[in-house]
């Protein structure tokens, strides 16, 4: 049964990291299907296959980390992994990809909001699966996504105006 552990960690890192990728590639195709001030059938169509990309990384990442869990639990392990922040910030990272996705398709946030915390939530699940980002308890891992979610918003916001300036 330990064996599976690390098969399960690269499922959760795997899931992260498509989702990651798609919401770059998402970014990218919605940006170009506004060039011509308008989203036809065909753009739709485009941009509904990256959602289910999206759906796809969200739900691989979800089942790995529960299976995670109930490993952890099941193998007696010392360090519970409900127990930690980090379990926590990436159950945090999901929720916010998932209320935001879905307030954005009823569109009660702004696109420019919403694209920016979805990218950002994202990016931040693939680098704490990855073990890259930094130790930080709950409370300064959630001031640091809402600080970074600010820079990316404005880094979005202005890469959007100067390609469709054009």
């Amino acid at each position: 049964m330990a064996a599976l552990v690390p098969f399960l960690i690269f499922c959760q890192a795997l899931g992260a990291f498509v989702g990651a990728f798609t919401a770059v590639w998402s970014e990218i195709a919605y940006v170009r299907a506004l060039q011509d001030g308008e989203v036809d059938r065909a753009e739709r169509a485009h941009l509904d296959v990256l959602a289910k990309g999206l759906r796809f990384g969200m739900t691989l990442l979800l089942l790995a980390s529960f299976a995670l869990v109930v490993l952890g639990y099941v193998l007696h392990v010392s360090q519970q992994p409900a127990l930690s922040a980090s379990y926590w910030t990436s159950i945090l990272l999901a929720f916010l990809v998932i209320g935001t996705s879905w307030a954005l398709s009823r569109r009660h946030v702004s696109f420019a909001f919403g694209s920016a915390v979805v990218f950002t939530s994202w990016w931040f699940l693939a680098y704490l699966t990855i073990g890259q980002l930094p130790a930080l308890s709950f409370g300064a891992a959630t001031a640091f996504l809402a600080v970074t979610t600010a820079i990316f918003y404005a880094v979005l916001r202005i890469g959007r105006f100067i390609i469709l300036r054009k």
